[in-house]
């Protein structure tokens, strides 16, 4: 029998979570972890798998002969936009826990906005006790951008929480319980979101795409008056410029981010200390590492028994 191909692992994740993570994974091959030294310049040929995330630009063309890319993440766009990058399938990570956390971030901040949690911590730390009005789920209208298999989860853990959702996607998806619009329904699903969530992918039609015009279609008949925004998908969709404006003249009532044009975040950025904002670092979904190398070993196990690989990324499409 062949000897098994090593895999390559470049994440640009915490170390001690991949190391402990590697412990027991790929059970029979040599595991090349290029966050270890011992690996520096080492010469990559003949090797068929890569797991990648915030590769370094020279990955490829070290590794020239591999015959699958996997993702560290449900995003593809850091491998779409590295050095040669090899005409060869582009697997991205598909699993329950990834789901399950990006559902998580999103209600937890639905439920913030509702709740006025922050109007609650400044009366809070003014040591004044006074009850706020409060709208309840079912008066917020939340439309999601991107209902891909994170957006449907999402989507239907909201429902389950009271809220009325509405999902938008460049090609109409089909969503038991939930109206969906496509691109040319665009304009009648911004009118009814409240609150708009960002879980799109990054792709040429994406770049940019909350910007100034898009929230200024936004629902302004919500409890708030003004649109709250929600962004987990990519940073390189937002125009950081017009959320900052529009919070200031109040197209905008309030934004909740994980993910910006430029990460990490410049500690000289306003986002920080203002008050209608939570910043998170990329967190919303960060990917369990023991679930990613059982995701990778299920799908090297499928292309060496000849089935088909699951979860392969459109390069043209971007997902």
């Amino acid at each position: 029998m062949p000897a098994k191909s090593p895999v390559i692992v470049d994440l640009k994740f915490i170390p001690e979570e991949v190391d402990a993570a590697l412990e027991g994974a790929f059970p029979g091959r040599e595991v090349i972890n290029l966050a270890d030294p011992v690996h520096e310049g080492r010469d990559l040929s003949g090797i068929d798998y890569a797991v990648v995330w915030k590769s370094a630009p020279d990955l490829f063309s070290r590794a020239p002969d591999l015959k699958i890319v996997f993702s560290g993440g449900a995003g593809v766009d850091h491998v779409l936009t590295l050095p040669g990058l090899p005409d060869v399938p582009l697997v991205r990570f598909v699993d329950r826990t990834l789901t399950t956390r990006m559902s998580e971030w999103v209600v937890m901040q639905c439920l913030m906005h509702l709740r006025q949690h922050r109007a609650y911590e400044a009366l809070a730390r003014r040591r004044e006790w006074r009850d706020l009005s409060q709208p309840e789920a079912a008066d917020v209208t939340v439309g999601i951008m991107g209902m891909g298999v994170l957006g449907q989860d999402a989507a239907r853990k909201l429902t389950v929480m009271g809220f009325k959702v509405v999902g938008w996607s460049r090609t109409k998806r089909v969503v038991e319980d939930i109206e969906t619009y496509d691109a040319a329904g665009l304009d009648t699903f911004l009118d009814r979101s409240d609150f708009l969530v960002g879980l799109l992918p990054l792709t040429p039609e994406t770049t940019g795409i909350f910007n100034r015009g898009l929230f200024a279609k936004l629902s302004r008949k919500g409890p708030f008056g003004a649109p709250v925004f929600i962004n987990a998908g990519r940073g390189g969709s937002q125009v950081e410029a017009d959320i900052l404006s529009c919070l200031d003249d109040g197209t905008l009532a309030a934004v909740s981010l994980d993910v910006f044009e430029r990460e990490p975040l410049s500690p000289e950025s306003r986002f920080w200390t203002m008050p209608n904002v939570y910043v998170t670092p990329h967190v919303a979904a960060s990917s369990d590492v023991k679930a990613l190398f059982v995701h990778v070993e299920e799908q090297i196990a499928r292309f060496e028994n000849g089935l088909p690989l699951q979860h392969v990324v459109d390069k043209v499409a971007g997902y």
